[in-house]
């Protein structure tokens, strides 16, 4: 077998394969993004990753199981509590998040928000769950009117500040993000202060590309900081430099969409060194998850489907392609929040084995112990790799 000198790992945010075994306590029976997406849609036209084997992971409408797959296909369950992108993100690199973040069914508690508004000299509006694209028209005018930035979360744990561009521009958002993020710390120590910038006017507003998140820092080293510590090249492509606050990256860049994204990760292929590429592509869930759009999300599937060819064509012989997700997002429940969820699982490259089931993976965190043995790293502590069933010795 050939060696295995570097991995691309994208994450296909929200895209759950049902069936996580406490969805009950997390109010998400029943969810299964990719079959009831499926199901919803009257089935689903990939076959790059029906190829690779997603028809293998569980029954979707439109894409087959395959005996001659030619990747290595599984699911893997959370450890952490919560079903979030910091907590999924963070188990993926290694990291068992023991205790959730808080969240706010009911907006943020009058402290937090009298605390926030004396530290940015100014009021706010809003604070309550919302769709953030609703919210916005309802107070966008108003808004526009008295400067006040509008304050929302949903059912994550997010704090989130809208403002059109021209009343407060996006660096100033930034800062007074930046302040939300030093103020919600303790017992208020939220996943991630997002800043949500947005453009036009009264009933055609529209959220801009530069949304920027402000997560919490991770409470450990991830196998990102080891691979860097170790020499390795470490390229974050998407949110995923502001999940990790830029620790264990070698570089990291923004996208404005998923297709671009795509384009990035299949540059860095061509470019990048000895190492990781940990690539999110958000828009299934920003765009159509949370705003319960199937066809929307379909299209969207279909979409990194048609250019998954471009990232196959780009690998090299000793390239590892892991695709995963980092929780579920159906968007065909009532609810437009995040699903607790298994998440798909599947491995590609010359240097893998074809067709092997990898079964149902106890943790997200199997991927960071299969990287630091893919570049010979100690053991990580927590989860199991699957490098050997991949490679067959």
């Amino acid at each position: 077998m050939r060696k295995v000198d570097r991995v691309i790992l994208i994450v296909l945010d929200g895209v759950g394969v049902g069936g996580a075994p406490d969805a009950a306590a997390y109010g998400d029976v029943g969810s299964n993004t990719l079959g009831n997406l499926a199901r919803a849609v009257g089935g689903l036209a990939l076959p790059n990753m029906e190829r690779l084997g997603l028809g293998n992971i569980i029954p979707t409408e439109g894409v087959s199981p395959r005996a001659d797959c030619t990747g290595c296909f599984g699911a893997m369950r959370s450890l952490s509590a919560g079903k979030d992108t910091t907590t999924g993100h963070w188990e993926i690199a290694g990291i068992i998040t023991e205790r959730p973040f808080p969240t706010y069914p009911h907006g943020f508690p009058p402290e937090v928000i009298s605390a926030f508004e004396k530290l940015i000299g100014r009021g706010t509006l809003g604070n309550y769950p919302a769709s953030g694209t609703e919210i916005i028209e309802v107070l966008g005018e108003e808004h526009m009117r008295t400067g006040k930035p509008i304050i929302y979360t949903s059912g994550d744990s997010v704090f989130q500040i809208a403002a059109h561009e021209d009343i407060i521009p996006v660096p100033e958002l930034y800062r007074i993000s930046f302040a939300a993020r030093s103020l919600l710390v303790g017992e208020h120590n939220v996943g991630r202060v997002i800043a949500r910038p947005f453009v036009g006017t009264p009933g055609a507003f529209k959220r801009t590309d530069r949304r920027k998140d402000f997560s919490v820092e991770p409470p450990g080293l991830t196998i990102l900081d080891t691979l860097c510590a170790a020499g390795l090249q470490v390229v974050g492509i998407g949110k995923i430099s502001d999940v990790f606050t830029g620790s264990g990256l070698t570089a990291g860049s923004h996208i404005t969409d998923n297709l671009d994204g795509i384009i990035q990760t299949v540059a860095a292929i061509r470019q990048t060194g000895r190492g990781l590429i940990f690539t999110n592509l958000v828009d299934f869930d920003s765009l159509y998850g949370h705003r319960n759009n199937a066809p929307g999300f379909a299209a969207a599937l279909r979409e990194f489907d048609d250019h998954l060819p471009d990232i196959l064509d780009a690998m090299r012989d000793d390239d590892i392609l892991i695709i995963t997700a980092d929780h579920g997002n159906d968007p065909t429940t009532p609810s437009t929040d995040h699903s607790r969820e298994q998440v798909p699982l599947l491995v590609f490259g010359k240097s893998a084995q074809a067709g092997v089931n990898l079964g149902v993976r106890g943790t997200f965190a199997d991927i960071a112990v299969t990287i630091s043995a893919v570049f010979g790293l100690p053991d990580w502590p927590k989860g199991t790799s699957f490098l050997h069933d991949i490679r067959g010795v």
